[in-house]
């Protein structure tokens, strides 16, 4: 079943250090949809994508978290990679953004190391996610249950594994930003 985004905003927050497919193919799959995918950040300019820890191309940053406005947005996407995350954390603008996607309810998609947000943003109390492995036990030190499993969703929240888990995650990420506010998940 084809879902339509129709000119829905979906944020992708970043920096340097994030797996390149985890951004590239989300990003296409939301633009397929109707979507209009902008890459946000934490510094202007482009930011570094790497393949496991090799550097590969860089990219664009449409906004930094300052010149963004969450209520802009319909949706989050938070790709991983070992340091983009780690980054993303210390920084409490980046925080805020993401904090402020759950507090309204609306969908987000993290796969990988991109749950570290979630676990910083205060976002997984009661909820169960799935991610890379080694931040199960930061999963459930933040209240959240970790399963392993190729795509979870738990009302908005879509959460992958890994690279091998792009196609179930794009679908299941264009599906949710479909359905959009999960209003009953907007917390604190």
């Amino acid at each position: 079943m084809a879902h339509e985004l129709d000119g829905r905003r979906v944020a992708i927050l970043a920096t340097d250090g994030v797996e390149e497919v985890e951004y590239t193919e989300p990003r296409a799959a939301v633009e397929k949809a109707g979507a209009q995918p902008e890459l946000i950040s934490i510094k202007s300019g482009r930011i570094q994508a790497v393949q496991h820890q090799d550097k590969t191309n860089t990219y664009p940053v449409e906004r930094t978290v300052d010149q963004a406005d969450p209520d802009d947005y319909d949706a989050l996407l938070l790709p991983g990679g070992v340091a983009n995350p780690d980054h993303l954390r210390t920084d409490p603008r980046a925080v805020a953004f993401v904090k402020s996607f759950f507090q309204a309810g609306k969908p987000v998609g993290a796969i990988c190391h991109g749950p570290w947000m979630l676990v910083e943003a205060d976002a997984l109390r009661g909820r169960t996610v799935t991610s890379w492995p080694s931040l199960q036990t930061d999963i459930r030190n933040a209240g959240g249950t970790w399963v392993d499993e190729q795509v979870h969703v738990d009302n908005g929240l879509v959460t992958s594994r890994k690279p091998d888990d792009l196609p179930q995650f794009c679908a299941k990420v264009v599906e949710e930003f479909a359905e959009g506010r999960h209003p009953a998940e907007a917390r604190r």
